[in-house]
């Protein structure tokens, strides 16, 4: 069963291949995923890593939660599923703007 990681504090220079070496030595790793910046296209400074064992996500958290990687302390902990938006249903740019439109 494959276990979900949430990396946080990363330094916006760490790319998906330093991820996968950090973590592979606890475990093997399926997926790596650094979210980019739509407007900068530079990394969101966190990542998700997904350890294909509950042990091997384990000893990473126990290994690297608190750690040091450059000058950043790292976040590592079981990612939470992702929570619905309130109010996201049908609203459109427009209608943040306070527009309305009239056909």
């Amino acid at each position: 069963m494959n276990t979900k990681l949430y990396v946080g504090n990363l330094a916006y220079t760490t790319s998906e291949g330093d991820l996968q070496n950090l973590f592979s030595q606890h475990g093997p790793i399926t997926e790596v995923h650094l979210p980019i910046d739509r407007e900068s296209g530079r990394p969101r400074g966190f990542a998700f890593v997904t350890m294909s064992t509950p042990e091997g996500a384990q000893a990473a958290i126990l290994a690297l939660n608190g750690t040091a990687v450059g000058e950043r302390t790292l976040t590592v902990n079981e990612a939470r599923p992702r929570e619905e938006r309130a109010g996201s249903f049908g609203g459109g740019r427009g209608a943040q703007r306070g527009g309305s439109r009239t056909y």
